[in-house]
């Protein structure tokens, strides 16, 4: 006897999404749908406007990942206007989109997943004496540790509980069997929860040096940065300085603390608890040369988890459908040619989705025919599979440290791990490329920006990796003006669909098999889904209910 599971909404991410799944009499999912309930029409919204403008309004795809977007966009046109930006541009982009990721990873795992792992409330029980002694097992010195800061959180703790005004501790599912750290552990990652909330604001602060403000920098032009005036001793000392806070929490709370869970929790990785499809892609990102022949994230695909045959990427092997997703359509297509025309036909009679018909606004990226995860997790594969030395040396230690095997790699404890051993790895090369701007600087070199103009007619196509994984936009120019585009994003990849062929999407299949402790308390289902950080607001591109059309209005 099954019985159907909705969790509507997913709290702790961005953007609208619905989990339904079906559990047998042991609790165990048997089978899973990723629902995506609401659409965006931004695709549609460019037609017919300046393809310079495209970088400006795609970052509202989103108000965390907006950097992202925008690069993307403005990688497109270049492409399409056959233009190359100056040195200088591209390392300026590189620091701004550092900046992303070190905010975006470290407030995902504190305020989006982290509590997904930690008990609060069990917190209240914890010994800071003894706190101070387990945070100091795995670091010599960690972050913000006295006995007496974690006396001072538990009293912060408690006075919420008094007042009965939680915030954002409300409402979860504290005592659930399915928590495994001890009290003294849970107080560590409390306190850093609380720490992460001003470390995240010097993060933004890193790309407002560069872009302008945050969220939705301005600095990005088809051709390169406009930040030339910002090029000064000043400025650079402002980020570095910033940087450089950054990099020590992640180092002495954000490593230790995922090393702390994995200790508890290394049973689920072992198990490959929602370790999901078995493929991982990725596009490359951060350039080291200007032609990006040379990527900090390599371009590559992992399949079948064969981490002994790296394959090479096919762009022409990307394709969406929408069997399954509430879009008109019936045919695999390339993102190059790619539609987006609404066909909303609802849930069943009981609030269900409807079997074998669409339930989604979620499109179905397939590579090959196949489904593929994408994001922090698939980066380090891809790498790993070719052979990085400094990717490689960065997993090895840490399954060393925790004792697990490669295997464990594949699992909701791997996707987290590597997120984090991801924002060491870039917070480390960061500040390579200040130098090498100082550098460029210091010989007079202080071009931002290739001259270009607007052709007539072209195609162009911006592909890179984002904190969520691989993110393309594809632009189609007709008369010096947008006649198509279409995005592809990270969440698009990982909360796909169904296809034709039934194969689930990556969310889905990483539910498949996990037993839930409480049916009416599906942290595991929370814990598996937030690990991918979803970003719904992106995958999905203001529709009239009654009509299925765009509205349109004329401002006077």
């Amino acid at each position: 006897m099954t019985k159907r599971i909705i969790v509507d909404p997913v709290t702790r991410i961005e953007g609208h999404l619905r989990i339904e799944v079906e559990v047998d009499e042991s609790n165990v999912i048997k089978d899973a749908w990723s629902s995506i309930t609401l659409w965006r029409g931004i695709e549609t919204i460019l037609k017919g406007r300046d393809p310079r403008d495209a970088g400006l309004m795609t970052q509202r795809f989103c108000g965390v990942c907006t950097y992202s977007h925008y690069e993307a966009s403005i990688l497109a046109c270049e492409d399409a206007f056959k233009v190359t930006p100056p040195p200088n541009a591209r390392l300026i982009r590189n620091l701004i989109n550092g900046g992303q990721y070190l905010t975006d990873h470290i407030m995902h795992f504190y305020h989006l997943h982290g509590l997904d792992w930690v008990d609060i409330v069990s917190a209240l029980s914890a010994d800071p004496r003894k706190a101070v002694d387990l945070a100091k097992s795995y670091h010599a010195n960690p972050f913000n540790c006295s006995e007496t800061h974690y006396r001072a959180v538990q009293e912060r703790l408690a006075r919420f509980v008094k007042t009965g005004r939680l915030g954002p501790f409300a409402n979860a599912y504290w005592g659930n069997p399915s928590f495994k750290l001890p009290p003294e552990a849970n107080l560590v990652i409390v306190s850093h929860y609380l720490d992460a909330l001003q470390v995240s604001k010097i993060g933004a602060q890193m790309m407002a040096i560069f872009g302008g403000k945050n969220p939705h920098p301005q600095t990005l032009v088809v051709g390169g940065v406009t930040s030339i005036m910002d090029l000064d001793a000043h400025r650079i000392g402002e980020y570095l300085f910033r940087l450089r806070e950054v990099k020590a929490f992640v180092e002495t709370a954000y490593i230790p603390d995922v090393l702390l869970a994995a200790t508890y929790y290394k049973g689920e990785g072992l198990q490959g608890i929602g370790g999901g499809v078995k493929n991982y892609l990725s596009y490359g990102g951060f350039p080291l040369d200007d032609r990006w022949r040379n990527l900090l994230f390599p371009r590559g695909i992992v399949k079948d988890r064969d981490l002994s045959k790296p394959q090479r990427l096919g762009e022409a092997k990307i394709t969406e459908e929408v069997t399954h997703a509430w879009y008109r359509g019936t045919e695999s297509q390339h993102p190059s040619v790619g539609t987006t025309e609404p066909e909303y036909t609802g849930y069943d009679a009981n609030g269900n989705v409807k079997g074998g018909e669409k339930y989604t606004w979620c499109k179905a990226p397939r590579y090959d025919g196949e489904p593929y995860e994408v994001g922090p997790l698939a980066r380090f594969l891809v790498a790993y599979a070719q052979g990085n030395p400094e990717i490689r040396g960065l997993v090895d230690s840490t399954l060393k440290a925790t004792g697990l095997p490669a295997s464990a790699l594949f699992s909701t404890l791997g996707r987290t791990a590597a997120r984090a051993l991801e924002t060491k790895y870039i917070g480390d090369h960061v500040e390579s490329w200040v130098n090498e701007l100082v550098t460029n600087i210091k010989t007079g070199d202080t071009r931002t920006w290739t001259r270009c103009e607007v052709p007539d007619q072209a195609e162009g196509r911006g592909m890179t990796e984002v904190p969520r994984g691989a993110l393309g936009h594809w632009i189609r120019i007709e008369d010096k003006v947008i006649a198509n585009y279409q995005a592809v994003v990270p969440s698009t990849w990982n909360c796909s669909p169904r296809d034709k062929a039934g194969r689930r999407g990556p969310y889905e299949e990483s539910l498949i098999g996990i037993r839930l402790a409480k049916v009416d308390q599906p942290l595991e289902i929370l814990r598996t889904i937030h690990s991918f950080d979803p970003c719904m607001a992106c995958a999905v591109h203001i529709i009239d209910p009654k009509s299925d059309t765009i509205r349109q209005f004329k401002v006077s």
